[in-house]
């Protein structure tokens, strides 16, 4: 097995831009754009909490960035490199490591975006993954997940519940006859580039899933929200696993779509900023605390857990 240097040199040293000084030095220097807000955001992802052993490691480095570019969305920026920090056990090999770079670097160039630096170390354990993306937005323009005003449409991007269940087919759970579940769930798709500024109140991207990332737009606005579980956008192969899957739906995370606040009178603009990309109306923000789920009958539905605890 190669040590960490030469590890380094042969995986991620041709991954790094400029700014990274071909990984040799003990840290990055990055002359921001001029005039622009610098925006910051790190996540990581832990060898069976966040990815199953047997995941092909390509398709982890790529969620591992992604997961991270899907806050950057969330804050209306543009993405400019990243950090990496990476801890595996004595276990892992030259091909897996292979792999990793490769997607990696696969999505640099889907991205635009480029390796700055990071650190490299072993564990006694499992794999250990973390990232820190860095973005731009012009002065005083990042999106803010605290925003929200009564009155204002909750809208959701694309569709939601896909990865959730898409976990349960991986671990044998459910049946996934076209793959489009386990695919969300292997490689979500971050919401790049929108225009949302001066659009929407506030924003937020579903990780923890959607009641609770929910949540924490209204404590941090002092509202409550009133959402209606059968206008939750569900794809055609979320839609087959039936009633019974809602609750994975509504509380299972990783979809990486957008949760936004949207005042009166701004949805048909927010639909032609997003083009292509499906928004959906599925509730309203008002006075009051909590997130209120009801069905078709405008009864209240009650979940097991919101979403995704990390504790």
């Amino acid at each position: 097995m190669s040590d960490e240097f030469s590890r380094i040199a042969r995986y991620f040293a041709p991954l790094a831009g400029k700014e990274g000084r071909g990984l040799t030095d003990d840290a990055a220097v990055l002359t921001p754009p001029p005039g622009r807000d610098l925006v910051l955001t790190v996540d990581q992802m832990l060898e069976d909490v966040h990815f199953l052993t047997r995941d092909d490691p390509a398709l982890i480095a790529r969620k591992l960035l992604r997961r991270n570019l899907s806050d950057l969305a969330a804050m209306g920026a543009v993405p400019l490199g990243y950090l990496l920090t990476t801890a595996l056990p004595e276990g892992v090999g030259e091909d897996w490591l292979a792999g990793f770079s490769q997607g990696l670097a696969q999505d640099q160039k889907f991205f635009n975006i480029s390796l700055f630096g990071g650190d490299s170390s072993s564990s006694r354990g499992k794999i250990s993954l973390s990232a820190t993306l860095i973005g731009h937005t012009a002065p005083g323009a990042a999106l803010s997940r605290n925003g929200a005003r009564a009155g204002d449409g909750i809208w959701v991007t694309g569709t939601i519940g896909d990865a959730a269940l898409g976990l349960r087919a991986r671990l044998g759970e459910l049946e996934d006859p076209s793959g489009f579940l386990t695919a969300r769930s292997l490689l979500p798709e971050p919401r790049m580039g929108l225009a949302l500024a001066g659009l929407v109140s506030a924003a937020i991207d579903i990780s923890d899933g959607l009641v609770q990332d929910l949540g924490h737009m209204c404590q941090g606005a002092g509202l409550s929200a009133v959402i209606r579980a059968g206008l939750v956008p569900a794809s055609a192969a979320a839609a087959a696993c039936g009633a019974g899957a809602l609750e994975a739906r509504l509380t299972g995370g990783d979809d990486y779509e957008l949760l936004l606040a949207v005042p009166p009178g701004n949805g048909e603009a927010l639909k032609a900023a997003c083009g292509d990309l499906p928004v959906t109306k599925i509730g309203m923000f008002q006075a009051g605390a909590g997130v209120h789920v009801l069905n078709d009958s405008g009864a209240m539905l009650q979940f097991t857990r919101p979403g995704w605890r990390h504790f």
